[in-house]
């Protein structure tokens, strides 16, 4: 049982490890964090109710989330594919693509949010 817990942790570790590997090492992430605190200082300002926090960090969290991926593919295909290839570069695109898809999904949401909080007065 120890080794499993201990391996838990380890796993754990990685995970902060890549996560810091994003937020340190890739500059894109920092448009949507910029867009996040934005959006956060908005919901904060209208007061939004707990189930509209939800959808927000919901939204939030599908979009880093996408980031990440998109940041893990290319790492795999900048290793795979030192040179370029043109299926490489589709990957690269089409993982580029689901980061646009959430972006502006998120986006989309948090308008609608705070669409009918301004025109509920």
């Amino acid at each position: 049982m120890l080794k499993f817990i201990t391996s838990r942790f380890r796993a754990f570790g990685f995970a902060f490890k890549g996560l810091a590997d994003l937020f340190l090492n890739h500059e894109p992430i920092w448009v949507h964090l910029a867009a996040i605190f934005v959006a956060l200082g908005t919901a904060w300002y209208l007061e939004f109710p707990a189930w509209k926090w939800a959808m927000f960090v919901i939204c939030i969290g599908f979009t880093i989330t996408t980031e990440a991926l998109n940041t893990a593919i290319e790492y795999v295909v900048d290793l795979v594919s030192p040179d370029y290839h043109e299926l490489a570069g589709k990957a690269k695109d089409v993982a580029a693509a689901g980061v646009l898809v959430s972006a502006v999904t998120a986006f989309v949401v948090y308008a609608v949010l705070v669409w009918e909080a301004v025109s509920r007065g």
